[in-house]
């Protein structure tokens, strides 16, 4: 049987993380852990993923993550600002090297005409060499925006972030 994409990407991960003997965290919202899942389902995942949060509410994202509330206020929770706090309040809160950090609006409500149904803000960190954020749109129902969000954070995270040096 021939493996699904998704897995395949997840071994390159893996390979990337190895060979720079760094361990990865994740902060998700809109995507509930699908990140972390993906990323565990391969046996020996415990050797370079350190750990990963799910902050739904705003109120964990501030609690668990120490996203400052009053950026949540000005900005909201769907915004870059908030994606960079999350991927640096997982290294804060974890032993990891690098952090993926996810937020964003899945559907079917919640969208607005600023922030409509779809958008989706990331944040890669690195321990030493600062943050990167993308905000990408994505269509398709609620599953279908979770994995298309899933499937895109973690191949930016392997083709930037763990690219070769």
């Amino acid at each position: 049987m021939m493996a699904e994409p998704l897995d395949e990407l997840v071994l390159a991960l893996r390979q990337r993380l190895r060979e720079r003997g760094q361990r990865l965290c994740t902060a998700e919202s809109c995507t509930g852990g699908g990140m972390a899942h993906v990323l565990t389902e391969i046996p020996g995942s415990s050797e370079w993923f350190e750990c990963g949060w799910v902050t739904y509410s705003n109120e964990s994202k501030t609690r668990l993550l120490g996203v400052p509330s009053d950026l949540i206020w000005r900005w909201g929770a769907v915004s870059e600002a908030v994606a960079e706090a999350m991927a640096h309040g997982a290294l804060e809160h974890s032993a990891a090297d690098l952090a993926v950090a996810v937020t964003g609006i899945a559907g079917p409500g919640g969208g607005t005409a600023d922030k409509p149904v779809g958008l989706v803000w990331f944040a890669w960190a690195e321990r030493e060499r600062g943050c990167r954020t993308a905000r990408q749109m994505f269509s398709g129902n609620r599953a279908e925006i979770r994995r298309a969000a899933v499937r895109w954070g973690l191949q930016q995270l392997l083709d930037h972030e763990l690219a070769s040096d």
